[in-house]
């Protein structure tokens, strides 16, 4: 008799989970604690924060008197900087969870830097990217934070680290949507309290986990059972997926 793919889900071991969107989606906030509750659940997880550099190489412009980094560096080269250090920093993070056997919470991936390169109108790089990125081991899952544009210019400007144009926010959030990976993404709302968006996104996990995380040891969902805080099985409840894709657990789409 065949078994559900929940079932062969539950007891598949899970080595790497990403968080992409746009900057203000609250891909760190998230990350931090989907990593402290898999390893409260007795998933033992490391956060990995894949930076490109693009924030250091802000700041470092303002220092030198120029607005931005693309005018530091220009395009080519911001894109180039970018390129590499996610690629070393992405590496990083993999040796270090194969050698420790921990589960890998990549704040950011291989995706944001596709994404980077068309926001900022460099799309003969995402070749040369998607080249050198290509040994990467795709996630078992990816989470993409979805947030109004205008939204997470605010929240960019509340924090008062960086700043990005609301431009650049538009254009990276189209960049996502039109990835071709974009249907292998579980979309989640992230316009909501960072609680709510953790309990989406933790349910979900829940599901792909089976009972071992059903929210009787690890407390990944607020429910009970395998349920959701409204009730709803996030186990085995599906939604159409986006335009040409399969459907995907529940978690995919906001509460």
């Amino acid at each position: 008799m065949s078994r559900s793919p929940g079932a062969r889900r539950g007891r598949a071991r899970l080595r790497a989970v990403a968080l992409i969107g746009i900057d203000g989606s609250g891909k760190t906030t998230q990350a931090h604690r989907l990593a402290d509750a898999l390893t409260a659940a007795g998933r033992p997880a490391t956060y990995h924060r894949n930076a490109g550099g693009r924030r250091w190489l802000g700041r470092l412009a303002h220092r030198l008197g120029r607005p931005d980094a693309q005018r530091l560096v220009g395009r080519s080269g911001m894109l180039a900087v970018e390129s590499v250090l996610r690629w070393l920093a992405i590496a990083l993070a993999l040796i270090s969870c194969l050698a420790t056997g921990r589960v890998a919470v990549m704040d950011r991936y291989s995706a944001c830097q596709y994404a980077s390169i068309r926001a900022h109108g460099g799309q003969r790089w995402e070749r040369l990217a998607r080249a050198g990125y290509r040994m990467f081991p795709r996630p078992q899952l990816t989470f993409l934070l979805t947030v109004d544009p205008a939204e997470a210019y605010r929240r960019i400007e509340q924090r008062g680290t960086d700043h990005e144009s609301m431009r650049y926010l538009t254009a990276a959030d189209t960049a996502y949507r039109t990835l071709p990976e974009y249907p292998t993404f579980v979309v989640v709302d992230a316009g909501r309290p960072p609680e709510e968006v953790s309990r989406q996104i933790q349910a979900h996990l829940a599901g792909w986990l089976g009972s071992s995380a059903d929210g009787r040891d690890g407390r990944l969902t607020d429910g009970r059972d395998g349920r959701a805080p409204d009730g709803r099985d996030v186990r085995s409840a599906v939604v159409p997926g986006p335009p040409g894709g399969e459907p995907v657990p529940i978690g995919r789409l906001s509460a």
